[in-house]
Order: structure tokens, then sequence, then C-alpha cells
């Protein structure tokens, strides 16, 4: 009994290091962070910003971002889903092949995925993709597939999280109310893994916004063509005007932080019981 109520105060006095460890780590992360951003604030001259803002090539670049982002979610979500799916309740042979090769593009450098890309199309199928159907090398639409190439690995990643914590059983009570295997997915499955595809889908989203490597490798870097934000970064600082790329920094600091807010929200959705 003298052991058992002595513990306690053991672990109380084992536990005051160990959370001073934690928020020391915690501090330090915050104001690393915290300083990169005020050094930025402080450098800044804040008319040469807005008006920096409301040039014709940072606008260009912001609605070329916001365009091709959208367009490259899109098509990731759609083929992330059934991917996420089968893989997160189907069992066959080479699964974990497979497995390995969809997660190549998350450990891959990008601009190791956009020279790949760049290969691809001197390859005799991808000219003929490039003369007969649609041109992607040095062009916008190669903005949408190296976006794509890089963020539908993080969107399956993200939806086999989701579709793994669902209980089969819900599907399983849809099937036997006379519900197809189609059916049940789509009336029970996606409707309770529905924040996680929100979720997934604004994750998706912002890092196609920030993407670079390989977007830079495959569709290059011209001014107003295929410039994205991380672009004119990219162009504005190898032309010394720091200033301007400040600004486009500060542009894509907004965005992150807006899908952020998005993603605390979702994530503090529930269900109600």
């Amino acid at each position: 009994m003298g052991f058992g109520k002595s513990q306690p105060i053991h672990v109380i006095r084992g536990e005051r290091p160990f959370q001073a460890a934690l928020m020391s780590a915690l501090a330090l992360l915050t104001l690393l962070f915290a300083g990169i951003i005020v050094s930025l604030m402080t450098y800044t001259d804040w008319d040469v910003l807005v008006a920096t803002l409301l040039s014709p090539e940072i606008l260009f670049a912001i609605r070329l971002s916001l365009i091709t982002a959208t367009i490259s979610t899109a098509f990731a979500m759609l083929a992330a889903i059934p991917v996420a799916y089968a893989i997160s309740h189907f069992q066959f042979p080479g699964k974990s092949i497979v497995d390995t090769i969809l997660d190549l593009p998350i450990v891959i450098s990008p601009i190791a995925l956009g020279a790949a890309l760049l290969v691809f199309f001197n390859t005799p199928a991808g000219v003929a993709i490039e003369n007969k159907l649609i041109r992607f090398v040095f062009e916008v639409p190669g903005i949408i597939l190296a976006q794509f190439t890089i963020v539908t690995a993080l969107a399956i990643r993200l939806l086999k999280s989701t579709f793994d914590s669902i209980d089969p059983r819900y599907e399983q009570v849809g099937r036997t109310l006379g519900c197809t295997k189609l059916a049940a997915f789509c009336t029970v499955t996606l409707p309770l893994a529905r924040n996680g595809l929100i979720a997934a889908a604004i994750l998706t989203w912002a890092r196609a916004i920030g993407e670079f490597g390989a977007t830079v490798t495959l569709a290059g870097a011209t001014k107003q063509k295929t410039e994205t934000l991380p672009i004119a970064i990219f162009l504005n600082l190898a032309t010394a005007d720091v200033e301007k790329a400040v600004a486009v920094i500060f542009i894509l600091i907004a965005i992150s932080v807006v899908a952020l807010i998005f993603l605390r929200r979702i994530s503090s959705t529930r269900y109600p019981r």
C-alpha cells in the first residue's frame, strides 16, 4: 500500500523535466518560424509590396497558380479515391510493390520526377502524345501534369488513412439492405469519409500551389507563360529583384494560412451523435 501511495509522487516528479523538454522544443521551433516571418516583414517596404502585388506579372502568376493547382487537385482526387480505397480494402498479388511505387513521388526529389517526365516526352510514345494529342513540355499543361504527378501520392496516403479508419461493417450493413458494392461505397463510405476527403483535397491543393521542382523542369520558367508563384520567386531572385520575390512569398504564406485554417475547422468538425 505504501508503494502505491508514493507512486504518484514519483510520476509527478518525473513529469516536470519531461514537460520542460517538450515545451522548450516547442518554443524553439515556434520562434524559428516566427523569426523567419518577422524578418520578411521588417525587410519589406509595404508601399513597394502593394505595388508589386498589383503588377501584371504577379497577378498572372497568382491566376495561373490557382487555376493549375485546382485542375491538378481535381484530377489527383479523382485518381486517388479509388486507388486509396483499393489499397485499403483489397488484397491482391504484388500489393506491397504497387504501394511502394505509388509512394515514390513522396520520397524522390521533385526535380528528378520532372526530369523523368521530360525524358518520357523524348521517347516515341511521348513524342506521339506531344504531336498528336497535347503539348506538355514548356507549356501550361506541363504545369498541371507536374503538379498532378507530385500531389497524387500525397492524396493517396491521406485518403488511405481515412478509409482505414472507417469500420467495414458499415458497408456490410448496406450490402445486407440490398446495396451493390458500388452503391454501398457511394452512399455509406464516401459520406463517412467526407471530412477526410475535404482535408485531403485542401492539403493536396496547397501542395500543388507550392510545387516548383517538377514544374520548372518540365514546363520551364517563362515569364507570364509558365510562371506560377514559386517560379515567380525563382525568376525574381535570379534577377536580384528581392522585393518582388518577398511579395510572392507573402502570397504563398497567406494561401497556406487560409488552407490551414480551413483544415483546422474541418478537423474539429464532428458528426452529431
